[in-house]
């Protein structure tokens, strides 16, 4: 079974802070408990994606999309996971610890995990699958900039950051580890250390997994899982009411209440710790003025649109990061003024013949991209609403090919360092944003093992991002999740990536 370990006094004094933050409410409602129910002969789940997996790859570009991340969490085995606000717990590390100053961290892996094909997991493919990380450069690369890592010996996993870093388990929740001689071609079918094996696999369309025999925290109950994607809203709430699935997530606001009148099913809506952020790319001339994108920012009326299209599942935002991370800073929130934002427009000189292109890639973004372009043109800004394949969203983001963009920001393992530390740096360079000012705040955070020093610099971060106007923060996000009332251990997940080894059908 897992292993449990914190690491110096200072992570444990993160998780009581972290505790203390990510206090919230969680509404439940459906079928009692069937735990102890007997099981059904066929133990086949299928489960509505709303985020098409279109790629099966944990190092590369897509590695931190939903539906990547989603099925990894099935294939594959991670050194440790979070288990809640600040807290780890050892999957293929046994244990770790760090030198004083957190400039080295050691990790111990388990001595007796092997993967699909049977190979032991060593050491060796720890490193090589950091190293694959690194030189794929895909998103989760970001947090690991000049990291060296090395094997003492077959168990033995040694971290060295360019300077201290107490924030490196949270960075590590996500990462992932392969076989040592992977490549390219080898995630058509990989060989992973995860609960699941691929059976068969439609990019953007279903996977298909089954056991596998060899995983090390014992063998799941179903006899197999298919992930089907099925981003639109409606057909994913029909199939889950049919029983043509028996769990999904993402559930529309104006769907919740009726889908918890159905006896058949439970219903739980779970915090994340992911914020709608709408970026402002700021290597666009017309976006190249925070007076200029503030203004456009207090031109959108983010509290009707959020109490119209998010009701059960978005609050009005205060922050880049949820209130469940360490580093959490409240900021004055941007208030709805069109007559101040078309003011403050006129006197930066702004040009109305501009056209912003304003990019998206998930479904359930739609309407509230249409609102915000709808506000917009209230004061004479015109916008390009795009949707986009995810796979050109994902190019066309990091080319900075776009002038605002949407997406839900997440920090892993509950720390702003995953987020903010990751992506605002200007060797990131993730939204044509560049602050030395606020570089040395985030380098400074991320290597403090002091944790009040940690938030003090945090909050210094977040009000220049807020005050710039670096992207527009309009809501704290929380999931609905829905699943058939036999389907039993499903637990909802923060971050949309369910563990499935837990689960099986009970019989009706």
């Amino acid at each position: 079974m897992h292993s449990t370990r914190t690491a110096l006094s200072v992570v444990g004094a993160a998780i009581a802070v972290l505790a203390l933050a990510g206090c919230t409410t969680t509404t439940t409602t459906g079928s009692p408990d069937t735990s102890e129910a007997p099981l059904a002969e066929e133990q086949e789940l299928i489960v509505g994606v709303q985020f098409p997996i279109e790629g099966l790859d944990p190092h590369g570009a897509l590695s931190q999309d939903g539906g990547t991340g989603l099925a990894a969490e099935a294939i594959f085995s991670n050194l440790l996971k979070t288990t809640g606000a600040g807290e780890f717990e050892g999957e293929l590390a046994e244990s770790w610890e760090s030198n004083e100053d957190a400039s080295e961290w050691t990790f111990t892996l388990r001595d007796d995990i092997v993967f699909s094909d049977e190979t032991p997991v060593t050491s060796e493919d720890v490193v090589a699958s950091f190293e694959r990380l690194l030189a794929l450069a895909g998103p989760l690369a970001g947090n690991f900039k000049d990291y060296t890592v090395a094997a003492p010996d077959e168990t033995t996993v040694v971290f060295t950051p360019p300077a201290s870093d107490a924030a490196l388990l949270g960075k590590l929740v996500n990462f992932v580890v392969t076989p040592a001689d992977v490549d390219e071609a080898s995630f058509s079918e990989p060989v992973g250390s995860g609960a699941f094996m691929v059976d068969e696999f439609v990019p953007g369309s279903s996977l298909r997994l089954v056991p596998n025999p060899n995983y090390w925290d014992g063998v799941p109950t179903l006899d197999s899982l298919e992930m089907r994607t099925i981003p639109e809203l409606a057909a994913r709430i029909t199939a889950l009411q049919t029983g043509e699935i028996q769990a999904a997530w993402g559930m529309p606001d104006d769907q919740v209440t009726m889908l918890r009148e159905d006896s058949g099913l439970v219903v739980e809506t779970i915090p994340s710790a992911a914020v709608l952020t709408m970026w402002m790319n700021s290597s666009t001339p017309a976006l190249a003025d925070a007076e200029v994108r503030r203004a456009l920012w207090q031109a959108v009326d983010f509290e009707t649109i959020i109490a119209s299209l998010f009701p059960e599942t978005g609050s009005l935002a205060d922050s880049p990061v949820a209130p469940n991370v360490l580093g959490y800073a409240p900021q004055e929130p941007v208030g709805f003024d069109p007559e101040a934002a078309k003011a403050a427009l006129d006197e930066a000189g702004f040009d109305y013949s501009t056209v912003l292109r304003f990019q998206y890639s998930q479904p359930q973004f739609a309407e509230v991209t249409k609102a915000v372009a709808s506000d917009l043109a209230e004061i004479g800004v015109q916008v390009e609403v795009l949707e986009k394949e995810q796979a050109v969203f994902l190019e066309d983001l990091l080319a900075l090919n776009w002038d605002i963009n949407i997406q839900q920001l997440g920090s892993a393992g509950f720390d702003a360092a995953t987020n903010l530390g990751r992506l605002y740096t200007c060797a990131a360079n993730r939204m044509g944003y560049c602050n030395p000012d606020l570089d040395e705040l985030l380098a400074a955070a991320g290597s403090t093992g002091d944790v009040e020093e940690r938030e003090a610099l945090y909050a210094d971060a977040i009000e220049i991002i807020w005050n710039d106007a670096v992207g527009m923060y309009p809501m704290f996000v929380e999931t609905a999740y829905a699943w058939q009332s036999n389907v039993q251990g499903f637990e909802p997940a923060p971050d949309g990536r369910v563990d499935f080894s837990g689960v099986s059908i009970a019989a009706e």
